[in-house]
């Protein structure tokens, strides 16, 4: 079962807000620009949410705050409606996992994840001893109980912190870049579990990542954030369609840029007419707002909206010639590299099942590129 398919199964109807963040801002000592800057955020009890952004751009430092290791320069944090603003970290009822792991080296498997429940007065050892045997399952490490934390791979001390985390049941698990140590094979795989856990517990996950393919396969909602802002918040694949910047679609996935001029206003059908120097004619594309005929804009193309064709396509307008120069390929789909006659270069993207109905698609070749007006969006700085 993939990502998207396990993401289904959890319920359509969004539940009260787990967490809100009210104008939080975070300025460090000595420095001039804020580390983040006015951050208002609302996550849905159950969500599984990824803060999403480039090295710096203060999605670490806002987990921090969400925590309690650091404290807001200005603004509010609320838990389940309660200020928890100015509370200590050890009494958020919220847990926070590393991506060091933080394993007790001394400790096997069992007392690592038994000992958050140690150092609560009121619970019995058969209670501990119950929930740690459920826990083990839960991460499927029973058989691993009794190993030291240096015995066990990278993947299994990922799943023993995650179960240490969980154990208690917090309302909320705050996760820095906990798959960021992991190959490409066992993250794919712990994407998978992390995702079947959080469906099982509906506990709310906020996860801190810099890679966009993992925040795009774990993500029910995420953040896009730079420069201590967030750009924007949405669904993986209201993000990856309708980016609302330059900056967000090109960070999320792979784009097409062509800079161009507004000579159109938006229609009833939402879009909006551009000239670009790729093209002598007007070029339609979506925007949710009308703009100002003479604004700079730019037209954003994904590559797998581009159509390539040896002949003109006689059914749209949104056509451009160029010469493929190049091609890659990436298992399930081919990059084909096309340079315009500005020497602009774009890419196309086609399942590799198509390529035995394109065997002239080879370096050198003349072809023409064209796109549906839906498939465009116009882009702002």
């Amino acid at each position: 079962m993939n990502n998207k398919l396990l993401k289904k199964t959890k319920k359509n109807k969004r539940q009260k807000t787990t967490l809100n963040l009210v104008s939080v801002t975070k300025r460090f000592t000595g420095t001039e620009d804020p580390a983040v800057d006015n951050v208002n955020l609302k996550i849905p009890q159950g969500d599984l949410f990824v803060l999403v952004g480039p090295s710096g751009c203060g999605k670490s430092t806002l987990l921090k705050m969400i925590a309690g290791f650091e404290n807001p320069s200005s603004g509010k944090i609320y838990l389940d409606k309660e200020d928890i603003t100015a509370v200590p970290p050890h009494k958020r009822p919220l847990n926070m996992m590393f991506q060091s792991y933080a394993l007790f080296p001394h400790m096997n498997v069992w007392d690592n994840i038994a000992f958050g429940l140690r150092q609560e007065k009121n619970v019995s050892e058969k209670a501990i001893t119950e929930k740690v045997e459920s826990a083990l399952e839960m991460v499927k490490m029973q058989l691993f109980a009794h190993r030291k934390p240096d015995q066990l791979s990278g993947g299994q001390k990922q799943r023993v912190a995650l179960a240490r985390s969980l154990i208690k049941r917090p309302k909320l698990l705050l996760l820095d870049e906990p798959l960021g140590a992991l190959d490409r094979k066992i993250r794919e795989n712990t994407q998978v579990e992390l995702i079947k856990i959080q469906i099982l517990l509906n506990t709310t996950f906020i996860v801190v990542t810099h890679d966009q393919e993992e925040a795009m396969s774990l993500a029910d909602r995420m953040a896009v954030m730079h420069d201590g802002k967030i750009l924007q918040v949405g669904t993986p694949e209201e993000i990856y369609e309708t980016p609302n910047s330059k900056f967000v679609a090109e960070f999320i996935g792979s784009i097409n840029l062509f800079k161009g001029i507004v000579a159109k206003s938006r229609n009833k059908k939402g879009f909006i007419g551009i000239t670009i120097e790729e093209s002598d004619r007007i070029i339609m594309a979506k925007h949710k707002d009308n703009l100002p005929k003479g604004q700079e804009v730019w037209l954003g193309l994904r590559p797998e909206e581009v159509e390539v064709d040896i002949k003109p396509a006689p059914k749209t307008e949104n056509q451009v010639s160029g010469t493929i120069i190049d091609c890659g390929f990436l298992g399930q789909k081919i990059i084909y590299y096309i340079e315009l006659k500005n020497k602009k270069i774009i890419h196309a993207s086609m399942p590799t099942s198509e390529k035995a109905r394109h065997p002239n698609f080879l370096p050198g070749k003349t072809v023409f590129v064209s796109w549906w007006h839906s498939d465009g969006v116009v882009l702002l700085q």
